[in-house]
């Protein structure tokens, strides 16, 4: 198949993977095409958002959608690395043996991240980079696709280890719930208190997605969608000749060299899944707020006059 008919097939399949989301999940639809766009870009999200929004809901329909392996994981404060990557055994003929843990799985949901210490957190972090494990001495390839969506609860802060900003410039996109629409929650209250079952789709196979996203990665990029992309990042950064008076007045530090790298797959998913062959600056735009919000941090004059990431990015464009 040419790369013009895959382009199209994928617009064509995507739309019926909202479809079969649709069923379960009511409205959340910026959220839907973050996730989606995270996935087919091969990157990892972190969604952000208060309890009872249905995230572990909303990604299990997903992977059920995308027909992938799903594992989802609680995070707690005793949660030690074996408990994610596995550990080894002596089984009955006296050997070691490696049980493999719930990250050997095409989509992990990573839930409450922060409630996990920083010894745990890196485990994970280091498989998200390298899909692959280390167990005393032997590594271990995860499967593809593998993609994590972490969550986190920016309510309750006692307890909780927040992820170091090294670690958050990881994920591809940081995406924000927001509760439902008052239709929207009348709605998702009428289809959940009945006996009704909805059965999910399987869409894809684990190759058509690592097809797909192989696909996205040969789409040419013109130079100056390229520069575009990294001017916006370089002017978040405060110290640098790009950066206006606003920048140098709420922000402490910038987004790094990986914020342009994925601005531009990210722009380059966002195009073929819109059935075009080469993204263009509006991509670009599309896709900042999701890949820059966890990438800046304000000071605390931005904190004292209510400013948000999203307000800084914009103004940027």
């Amino acid at each position: 198949m040419s790369d013009v008919a895959a382009i199209q097939n994928l617009v064509q399949k995507q739309k019926e993977l909202k479809q079969e989301i649709s069923k379960i999940i009511v409205g959340q639809e910026e959220v839907i095409n973050q996730i989606v766009l995270s996935v087919f870009s091969g990157g990892h999200a972190l969604l952000v958002g208060v309890p009872g929004l249905a995230k572990t809901l909303m990604v299990n329909t997903i992977s059920q959608a995308l027909g992938l392996d799903f594992k989802r994981i609680q995070f707690t404060p005793d949660l030690m690395p074996s408990d994610i990557l596995g550990s080894e055994i002596l089984d009955e003929n006296r050997t070691f043996k490696f049980i493999k843990g719930p990250i050997f799985s095409n989509i992990i949901l990573a839930d409450e991240i922060n409630r996990t210490p920083p010894k745990t957190q890196a485990a994970l972090l280091e498989a998200m980079q390298e899909k692959a494990v280390t167990i005393s001495g032997h590594h271990y390839k995860l499967d593809l696709p593998f993609f994590v969506l972490a969550t986190q609860n920016p309510i309750e802060q006692e307890g909780t280890y927040p992820l170091p900003e090294a670690q958050l410039d990881r994920f591809m996109f940081a995406i924000k719930l927001d509760y439902p629409s008052f239709a929207e929650e009348v709605q998702v209250v009428k289809s959940t208190t009945t006996d009704y079952k909805v059965t999910v789709n399987s869409l894809f196979s684990a190759q058509e997605i690592i097809d797909f996203q192989q696909l996205i990665r040969r789409i040419p990029v013109p130079d100056n969608v390229i520069e575009y992309a990294v001017t916006l990042v370089s002017k978040t950064r405060p110290d640098n000749p790009l950066a206006t008076e606003f920048v140098k007045n709420y922000l402490d530090w910038g987004a790094g060299p990986r914020a342009s790298q994925n601005l531009i797959l990210a722009a380059k998913t966002h195009a073929a899944l819109n059935g075009k062959f080469s993204p263009d600056i509006e991509d670009v735009q599309a896709v900042a707020i999701g890949i820059l919000r966890h990438r800046i941090i304000k000071n605390y004059k931005a904190d004292a006059e209510g400013i948000s990431e999203e307000v800084i990015i914009k103004k940027l464009f």
